[in-house]
């Protein structure tokens, strides 16, 4: 079993820049790819950055790139999401997940495990 936790949410006016991060625990995640989601309200929870355990490969929802990094912390077993230049449609929950493997980052059906979601709100 794998425990996510995000924190880092909050409110922030447009232009501005929030840092997410990804706490996990529970068990090895080095064959495991780390995904950041998010569910605006009334909308479905959609792709948003995904990266691999090792630190390798990463990808990026066309709506985020140039704005946003994913990336993780070998010491702190820690996955971060780093969204600068923020617009108020990235207005959401964020979450965390993990799967197996390294394949279709971007599905989120093949993820297992998440995270309880952290609030981000961009005013204009």
């Amino acid at each position: 079993q794998v425990q996510l936790v995000e924190s880092g949410g909050g409110s922030v006016q447009a232009g501005g820049s929030l840092r997410l991060s990804c706490v996990a625990s529970g068990r090895t995640l080095s064959n495991y790819a780390m995904g950041w989601f998010r569910q605006a309200p009334g909308k479905e929870r959609i792709f948003v950055a995904a990266v691999t355990w090792s630190g390798g490969p990463t990808a990026y929802a066309d709506s985020v790139k140039g704005r946003f990094t994913v990336s993780r912390s070998d010491s702190k077993d820690t996955v971060y999401l780093q969204m600068n230049m923020l617009k108020p449609e990235d207005t959401a929950v964020y979450y965390c997940a993990a799967k197996s493997g390294y394949l279709n980052m971007d599905t989120g059906s093949l993820y297992e495990f998440w995270g309880q979601g952290t609030q981000v709100t961009v005013s204009s």
